[in-house]
């Protein structure tokens, strides 16, 4: 009778960042499995970049919370390490971290889809957020519009327009205009 044997790694935060860095890949480990993509196409980036630019006007000045863009080694806990594309995590001691390491939650979480992320934008990056209790937009260039997840959410809310979003001790609101937003991004 044959033996089988099975070898499983599960890899932690350290193990990644520990990896020589791959030009234009993206690697991250959630929940200690390992996610390696490919460097984003430019409609993908130009729409990260107008995201970024928004979040980063809105709470540039609140000492409440920073926006920020990929790469970012965000390590939630021993076995995950992310790098949304676009990110606002709280102010530390009211000022800006002065490194990733000290970024241990975040508030908003965005991932624009590329045709390589999608299992793990859509399923298991959602679930990591939700259960982290992160605000999670998972932005369709193609489609051009944002799933909106909220961490009770069983179904997102579909903006196609406009979203707005209201960061915890500012007392203003942001609007985004999608229409423009994606209109400025990809054409």
């Amino acid at each position: 009778m044959g033996m089988t044997s099975t070898y499983t790694n599960r890899w932690t935060a350290a193990d990644v960042l520990a990896m020589p860095k791959q030009s234009g890949r993206t690697i991250e480990v959630i929940d200690g499995e390992l996610f390696v993509t490919p460097a984003p196409m430019p409609p993908h980036q130009s729409v990260t970049v107008a995201l970024w630019r928004v979040l980063d006007d809105f709470t540039r000045d609140t000492n409440v919370a920073f926006a920020y863009g990929a790469p970012a080694d965000i390590t939630l806990d021993l076995h995950t390490l992310v790098q949304p594309d676009v990110l606002v995590a709280p102010a530390v001691h009211g000022r800006r971290p002065v490194s990733w390491d000290e970024i241990s939650r975040l508030l908003l979480a965005v991932e624009v889809l590329s045709p390589s992320s999608q299992r793990c934008d859509r399923v298991v990056k959602r679930h990591l957020y939700a259960r982290m209790g992160c605000e999670y937009w998972i932005v369709d260039p193609a489609a051009r519009l944002v799933e909106r997840w909220l961490p009770d959410d069983t179904r997102p809310e579909i903006r196609e327009d406009a979203l707005t979003w209201q960061l915890d001790g500012v007392p203003h609101t942001l609007t985004i205009n999608l229409v423009a937003l994606f209109g400025e991004a990809l054409d």
